[in-house]
């Protein structure tokens, strides 16, 4: 039946559909109009065929199967994860964790901090009542007690007696990112710490002591690839310290586990994961790894904390269950959604809650995991798949001419490329490129700041606070909505409660279209908004404008209307409020001429121009 169907429609060639589309564009270039210039450095057409699968050699392996494309396994049962504050309250700390088991979470991980190793009663407080051969536990926090906590965990199975094979545990032991987000490595002797570590799991095939944290890149603004790439660089620097210190190929994989971020650009971080998997295997390969397991990576997910906002903040919530779609999808072991208000508070039991549920939904409503990488034979993924792969791979190249990540990060190298990175996407978001829903588009007009938030969390940046001498100069870490916070916040907390009143009067269609646009550009700023449907004439408006006592003041209209109202109402109005032309009109010049001096439009850098207008208000 489908192939007689097929015979009804005659094939169309690649050549036919370039032609038509040629035509369609009537002379525009076709290279600005329909390629899409990823962050990631690649262009991206605007459509694929079959054809273009022919050359990519990734496709020849089933699930897995060595690169492991496709996933290291044949189904896709990755593991719930849930973040839980381990510090001095080690019984609360366990009471949540059994409470988040009990609800769903597979795999429970203990944010340690800076608090110094646990001893082998304070491992038994933590992990009572978890049974360690259906849950797997892991540790994040600082890397010098690391060593101390891998001896009490083993000392803690023993004395449950528990088969060291059915135990899985992981420890994040990475002296790499500790360098890459403070300047040091932690503790002068990461070296022999590195080696005891791994030596105290041997025996224990299921526990992995070291850590390659790949979003610390993303948490400094960096984009898939240079998370990849960098993150590549670093698993090499630990195989190769570790066959070094005397130990098999194997063996250093098989300690060593990768978190990434995934990301709100939903077809690339498919890729990302998928390139991941491919480009560590053969790595591996390289070093003579020869067990098949041993070539697998392991790959724990956590949706973006960059992308996260704190105003509109259940917006966030939209963002984490897209970035695990993504991260799901594409196969990572275990994955963790950050509940949506992590940047603004310890997260509670409802946060938290609608984390966990997110996945459970993805599993139990959606059946994500009821499939082997979908994306599988997708032209376009495919596609952004072998881009990825071949551009991570130049990137890790390149570290690796430099001697390896520890002399590329030290040299300023790693650092340069990620503030370059950094600043495009602070750039798209300033200029609303890049969208944060809530935040510089479309705002809630009515939300005020949260009673928890503080200066501290809008403003960007801030002192390392480290007890070693910095031996390089640390990546920053930062969220990309925090500059349209702040601005925000100095509004809301300015003693002042400006306003912008909409003038709209004319052609209706654009003034409705225009008002609409220049609530929403001064909105972002907290800036109240007095909207209007349309004034019968110029006079009309500029007097109820007037009357409200707003301080800025929006004419909103078409161009052709523009050159004959906008002197009359600069007159009127005066030095009483701020007047604001919406658009760039053709006469723009001559309104200048006239005293008229303040235009925004789509092309104005929103958070600079906002940043100007609270200068004028006097809020900075």
């Amino acid at each position: 039946m489908a192939e007689k169907l097929f015979a009804e429609f005659p094939p169309v060639s690649t050549q036919q559909w370039e032609e038509a589309i040629t035509k369609d564009l009537k002379g525009a270039d076709y290279n600005k109009k329909l390629l899409w210039k990823s962050l990631e450095g690649f262009n991206v057409r605007p459509y694929y065929r079959s054809e273009d699968l022919k050359e990519l050699k990734h496709l020849e392996n089933i699930p897995g199967e060595f690169p492991y494309t496709r996933g290291t396994l044949p189904g896709n049962d990755w593991q719930i994860s849930q973040s839980y504050k381990a510090g001095d309250d080690l019984k609360g700390s366990n009471a949540a964790a059994l409470d988040g088991i009990r609800k769903g979470v597979k795999s429970v991980y203990f944010v340690t901090g800076n608090k110094k190793g646990f001893s082998v009663k304070e491992m038994e407080q933590l992990l009572e009542g978890i049974d360690l051969t259906a849950t797997e536990v892991s540790f994040r926090g600082c890397s010098c007690s690391c060593h101390e906590n891998v001896t009490s965990f083993i000392a803690y199975i023993k004395s449950k007696d528990l088969n060291p094979n059915e135990v899985f545990a992981s420890f994040d032991f990475d002296p790499l990112a500790e360098l890459t987000t403070t300047g040091n490595y932690g503790c002068s002797d990461y070296y022999s710490l590195l080696k005891k570590t791994v030596e105290a799991v041997s025996g224990y095939p299921g526990i992995r002591v070291i850590g390659v944290n790949g979003y610390t890149f993303n948490d400094a603004g960096g984009s898939s690839v240079q998370e990849l790439g960098f993150a590549l660089s670093m698993g090499s620097e630990y195989m190769a310290l570790l066959t070094e210190a005397g130990f098999s190929p194997d063996e250093a994989a098989r300690r060593i586990k990768f978190t990434f971020s995934t990301g709100s650009n939903y077809f690339i971080e498919i890729a990302k994961f998928r390139a991941a998997r491919l480009l560590w295997a053969n790595i591996t390969r390289e070093y003579q790894v020869k067990g098949v397991s041993a070539c697998k990576m392991k790959i724990h997910a956590v949706t973006s904390g960059w992308n996260q906002t704190v105003y509109d903040s259940y917006v966030n919530m939209l963002r984490g269950t897209t970035e695990a779609m993504s991260a799901s999808l594409a196969g990572v072991d275990s994955l963790e959604v950050l509940p949506f208000d992590f940047c603004l508070r310890e997260p509670g039991e409802f946060s938290n809650r609608i984390a966990r549920n997110i996945q459970i939904i993805l599993k139990e409503e959606s059946h994500f995991d009821k499939i082997t990488d979908p994306a599988a034979g997708s032209y376009y993924i495919e596609n952004l798949t072998e881009l990825i792969c071949r551009e991570s791979w130049e990137l890790f190249r390149a570290v690796e001419e430099q001697g390896g990540y520890r002399k590329a990060f030290v040299n300023g190298f790693v650092k340069q490329k990620i503030k370059e990175s950094a600043a495009k996407r602070d750039a798209n978001i300033a200029t609303r490129r890049e969208i944060l829903l809530g935040t510089n588009q479309y705002p809630n007009f009515n939300e005020k700041a949260d009673k928890d938030l503080t200066l501290d969390i809008v403003t960007r940046g801030g002192d390392i606070q480290t007890g070693e001498e910095m031996i390089a100069e640390p990546l920053e870490r930062y969220r990309g909505a925090q500059p349209f916070e702040a601005i925000r916040f100095a509004t809301e907390t300015s003693g002042k409660e400006p306003n912008a009143f909409m003038l709209t009067f004319g052609n209706l269609a654009m003034c409705r279209a225009r008002a609409q646009f220049s609530s929403n550009f001064f909105a972002v700023a907290g800036i109240g908004i007095i909207d209007n449907n349309r004034f019968s004439s110029v006079e009309e408006g500029v007097l109820a404008a007037l009357e409200t006592k707003a301080e800025i003041v929006v004419a909103c209209s078409s161009d052709e209307e523009y050159a004959e109202a906008l002197p009359k109402i600069k007159k009127m109005v005066g030095d009483k409020a701020i007047v604001v032309v919406a658009g760039e009109p053709a006469c723009k010049e001559e309104l200048i001429a006239a005293g008229v001096t303040n235009f925004i439009s789509v092309k104005s850098n929103l958070l600079e121009t906002l940043k100007e207008y609270q200068v004028k208000l006097g809020i900075l």
